[in-house]
């Protein structure tokens, strides 16, 4: 019993690391059931393990204990321990280090923190949760849109490095550098070296009280407007005289003359 017992204890770690594979396909051509040689799944293949689920035209089986799996046209899957979906042209994954390489249009999202990435190169690995990118990149979150040649987005601390012409744009605002950090969490931008940037204030101009934008648009914005000819003015029409007016204006008299005549309107008389 005493030496029975020690050797189950070295037993257990293998029986406990043992990863079961499962796979279909239309057709397969290999050795059934080596795991030495080179087993290939086509038409509809898919191989799922247990952090690993992948879709593709063909996928091959390769190596001791089938290390390897590289699956090619039409890849797609996901990479259920660290909730990552992800397409692509081409795909070889390392079963004992846990490494993945996507290649041709790589698109990868992570599902929990809603980043998507494309790329045409793109290295997962399993074990610290880091993704390193390639060529054409292009990542997204929330209003940030981001591009560079190379970029390496850590997963559990929620940062984005970027490097090769790497540019931020973050609503209206831009900015450019020769490295660029990103915290996906807090937002906060990191620029080194070549600094450029453009920001937009957003913010409205204060109106004064009891005054609307048009109100002051109207107030300094005077609109002239040509001068009238007088010719062509409407001349005003006299208006008649109320009924009271007219019966005051018939009963007063005619105004008295301003020349005067002599009382005495006889002629002088003439001596005899």
């Amino acid at each position: 019993m005493k030496k029975i017992l020690p050797a189950l204890l070295l037993l257990l770690p293998a029986l406990f690391f043992c990863e079961e594979i499962n796979f279909t396909a239309d057709a397969m051509s290999g050795t059934a059931g080596s795991k030495s040689d080179t087993t290939l799944l086509e038409g509809n293949a898919a191989v799922h393990t247990s952090t690993m689920q992948i879709q593709a035209d063909s996928i091959e089986l390769s190596g001791e204990d089938f290390r390897f799996i590289t699956a090619t046209g039409a890849v797609s899957g996901s990479i259920t321990d660290s909730q990552m979906d992800f397409t692509c042209g081409k795909l070889r994954y390392d079963r004992q280090t846990k490494i993945a390489r996507l290649e041709d249009a790589v698109h990868l999202m992570d599902i929990a923190n809603e980043v998507t990435a494309d790329a045409q190169i793109i290295e997962y690995n399993q074990t610290n949760e880091t993704a390193v990118m390639q060529i054409e990149i292009t990542i997204k979150q929330k209003d940030n849109v981001c591009n560079s040649a190379f970029a390496i987005y850590k997963k559990n601390e929620q940062l984005l490095e970027m490097s090769g012409n790497p540019r931020i744009k973050q609503g209206s605002d831009s900015f450019r550098a020769q490295e660029i950090t990103l915290n996906l969490q807090t937002q906060e931008i990191t620029l080194d070296g070549r600094v450029k940037g453009t920001v937009t204030d957003s913010k409205p101009t204060p109106a004064s009280s009891g005054t609307t934008e048009q109100d002051a648009t109207d107030q300094t914005t005077p609109v002239t407007e040509p001068a009238a000819d007088s010719d062509s003015l409407p001349q005003d029409e006299p208006k008649p005289p109320e009924e009271g007016q007219q019966d005051s204006a018939a009963q007063e008299p005619p105004a008295a003359k301003d020349t005067a005549e002599p009382e005495d309107s006889q002629s002088p008389a003439v001596p005899e």
